[in-house]
C-alpha cells in the first residue's frame, strides 16, 4: 500500500534542502546519533498539522518550509473531507506548512490556503506519527472508538446507531417545536380570537380595493360624466334638425328613391349610409344605457367609501397590505385550528420521540455489548505481541464505558479508551501515561499490529521503536514492522541492526560541514546492497568495522528477505 510519495524539507534545524521520495513497504532510516534522523519525523509531522516553533527554522533564514505528498486510493475518506472544502485532490493530495521567525505559520492543500485544524484533520487521515513525544495516532483518545469498530467490523452497526439516533434528534426537535409553537399559541389566543373576530366580520376578499377604488372613481365623476354623454346624445339626435342621426336618414332616403335612375352607380353609396345608420343607431342605444347607469347615488358612495376606508384601517393596523388581508385571516385561523388540535399534536409528536428512542437506546444497547466483546479479542491480541516485544510484565485492556445521558451521540453510549500497565500489580492508566518513549513506541507497534487487518489506509511512521532493546526483542520489532508494512506503508527510524536488516528501503543520514564556515547540514541518501551492507555492519560493530561484523551484516540481511 502507497500512500507517502515524497516529503521536501527547506531551511529546517540542520537541513538546507532535501527532498526524499518513498517506497512502498518498510523504509528504514539509520545513521549516527545527532546525525538528524529525527528532523525528518518533525517535518512529516509539522506537515501533518502539529504544533510549530520557530525554532525549527535554520539560522540565518527567516522561514521554513515543508511538503508531504500523498496519493492515497480512491475512496479514501481524505477524498470526502477535501471535496467539502471545494479541494480538487484529483491529481493528489499536497499538505505544505510554511513557518515564520514571528512564530506564526501558514498551512496550504494543494496550494489554497487553509486552516491549521483543516491541516490537521487531513494529516491525521494520511500519516501517523509515533514519535517521543507522541500526541497524535492511537494516544488519541478520539480515535479509539473508531479503531475498535473497525476491529470488530461494526460499520453497519455504527451507521445503523447514527441514522437511529438522526431519527431520535429530529424526531424531539418536532416535539420540541411543537410543543413552543403550542406555548406561544396559548399565550396569544385571547389576541388571536380577537383579530380572527374582526376579519370575520370584514369579511375581506381578493382584489376588493381595487373594486371598491373604481367605484368610488366612478361615482365621483359620475355628474360630470353624465353631462357629456347627454351631450353626445343631442349631437347625434336631438337637435331641431334632427342631429347626425336625421341628417343620415335624410340623405338615405333621397338617395333610395333616385338610385334606380342611377344605373346602379348609388348601390354601393346607400348600402355604406344604410350600415353608418344602423352603427349610429347601436351607438345611440349604448350611450343611453350608459346614461341611466350613470345615476349619481350618495348613499352608494359613502358606503363604497366606508368599506375602503375600513379595509385600509384594519391593513394598517395589522401591518400588511390591503390584498394581503384574505391570506392574513386565513393564517390566523390556522394558527388558532393549531391550538385547537395542538395538544393532540403534540402528544403524537412526543410519542414518535419516545418511539426513535426506543430504537436508538436498543441499537446503541447493541453496540456496546459488541465493542465489550471485540475488546476482549483486542486485549487478547495485543498480549500476544507484548512479551517478544520485551513487554511480559506489562498489561494492555480495552476500556469500554457508558456515557452520561447528554453526552450519547451518533456513534452510540459508549468512551473507549486504551490502557496499559507496565508492571504487575501497577495500577492501568492512558497509554499517553507510560514514562518511558521506547516503551509506549512498543506498544504502539503491537497496537498497531493487531490492528492491522482494519487499520485505515495511511503512512505509519516509528521513531526509535527499538530504544533499549536489542538481540532477539529487536529482531521481533523487526518482523513484527516487517509484517505491518505488508499492508501499508512504514517508515521506521532505528539504531537496530536486526530492525534495519528487514527494510525494503534503507536510508542513511548523515551530517556534513556546507560551504559556510562552522555550518552542519543534514543529509539522507538511499543506500544500494553493498553500502547497507557495510551500515548494518557498522550498527553490529560500531566504529571499526571488520570481517565478522559483515559477515553478521549479511545473516541479518538473509534473514530479512526470507521473513
Amino acid at each position: 500500500m502507497y500512500v507517502l510519495v515524497s516529503l521536501s524539507i527547506r531551511n529546517m534545524v540542520l537541513i538546507d534542502r532535501l527532498e526524499l521520495q518513498f517506497a512502498p513497504g518498510l523504509t528504514v532510516l539509520t545513521g549516527e546519533t545527532g546525525a538528524g534522523k529525527s528532523i525528518l519525523l518533525d517535518a512529516l509531522s509539522l506537515a501533518g498539522g502539529a504544533r510549530a516553533d520557530s525554532a525549527v527554522i535554520r539560522k540565518d533564514c527567516e522561514q521554513a518550509t515543508v511538503s508531504a505528498a500523498f496519493s492515497p486510493s480512491a475512496g479514501h475518506p481524505v477524498f470526502m473531507l477535501l471535496q467539502e472544502q471545494g479541494i480538487d485532490a484529483a491529481d493528489g493530495i499536497l499538505l505544505r506548512r510554511v513557518i515564520g521567525r514571528d512564530g506564526r505559520s501558514r498551512a496550504f492543500i494543494n496550494d489554497q490556503q487553509v486552516s491549521i485544524g483543516l491541516l490537521k484533520q487531513a494529516g491525521s487521515l494520511l500519516i501517523e506519527v509515533h514519535g517521543q513525544n507522541d500526541d497524535q495516532g492511537l494516544l488519541n483518545l478520539a480515535a479509539h472508538r473508531t479503531l475498535l469498530d473497525a476491529f470488530a467490523g461494526l460499520g453497519p452497526d455504527v451507521m445503523a446507531c447514527r441514522e437511529a439516533h438522526r431519527a431520535m434528534a429530529q424526531a424531539a426537535a418536532d416535539a420540541a417545536q411543537a410543543e413552543a409553537g403550542l406555548e406561544k399559541a396559548l399565550e396569544e389566543e385571547a389576541y388571536l380570537r380577537h383579530v380572527l373576530e374582526e376579519l370575520e366580520a370584514l369579511s375581506p376578499h381578493a382584489d376588493e380595493e381595487q373594486e371598491l377604488a373604481r367605484i368610488r372613481a366612478l361615482s365621483m365623476n359620475s355628474e360630470k360624466l353624465t353631462g357629456e354623454i347627454q351631450a353626445g346624445l343631442a349631437e347625434l339626435y336631438g337637435r331641431g334638425d334632427g342631429g347626425a342621426e336625421g341628417l343620415l336618414n335624410t340623405a338615405l332616403r333621397r338617395l333610395e328613391r333616385i338610385a334606380d335612375k342611377a344605373d346602379s352607380r348609388l348601390d354601393p353609396v346607400i348600402s355604406a349610409l344604410a350600415a353608418a345608420s344602423s352603427e349610429i343607431m347601436e351607438a345611440r342605444v349604448r350611450l343611453e344605457q350608459v346614461l341611466a347607469g350613470m345615476e349619481f347615488d350618495p348613499r352608494r358612495l359613502e358606503e363604497v367609501e366606508s368599506r375602503l376606508f375600513a379595509l385600509r384601517a384594519v391593513a394598517r393596523k395589522y401591518r400588511v397590505q390591503v390584498e394581503e388581508l384574505p391570506g392574513f385571516r386565513e393564517r390566523i385561523a390556522g394558527q388558532l385550528a393549531l391550538l385547537d388540535a395542538g395538544s393532540n399534536r403534540l402528544e403524537d409528536m412526543r410519542k414518535r420521540h419516545a418511539e426513535s428512542r426506543a430504537v436508538y437506546d436498543a441499537i446503541a444497547a447493541r453496540l456496546s455489548g459488541a465493542r465489550i466483546a471485540a475488546a476482549q479479542k483486542l486485549d487478547r491480541a495485543v498480549k500476544k505481541e507484548l512479551a517478544p516485544l520485551k513487554l511480559e510484565k506489562a498489561s494492555f485492556r480495552t476500556i469500554v464505558r457508558p456515557l452520561n445521558e447528554g453526552e450519547r451521540g451518533v456513534e452510540g453510549a459508549d468512551r473507549v479508551e486504551f490502557h496499559v500497565a507496565t508492571n504487575p500489580g501497577a495500577s492501568a492508566g492512558p497509554l499517553s501515561g507510560i514514562a518511558s518513549g521506547g516503551e509506549l513506541s512498543r506498544f504502539m507497534l503491537a497496537l498497531r499490529v493487531a490492528l492491522a487487518r482494519t487499520a485505515p489506509e495511511r503512512a505509519l511512521v516509528f521513531d526509535e521503536v527499538d530504544s533499549a532493546v536489542g538481540g532477539a526483542v529487536a529482531d521481533a520489532v523487526g518482523e513484527r514492522l516487517a509484517r505491518l508494512s505488508q499492508g501499508t506503508q512504514v517508515l521506521v527510524v532505528t539504531h537496530s541492526p536486526q530492525v534495519a536488516a528487514r527494510g525494503d528501503v534503507h536510508w542513511r543520514g548523515g551530517k556534513s560541514a556546507s560551504g559556510k564556515a562552522e555550518t552542519v547540514i543534514t543529509s539522507v541518501r538511499e543506500l544500494d546492497a553493498q553500502s547497507r551492507r557495510e551500515e548494518i555492519a557498522r550498527m553490529l560493530a560500531g566504529a571499526e568495522v571488520t570481517d565478522a561484523a559483515r559477515a553478521a551484516a549479511d545473516s541479518l540481511m538473509a534473514a530479512g528477505a526470507r521473513s
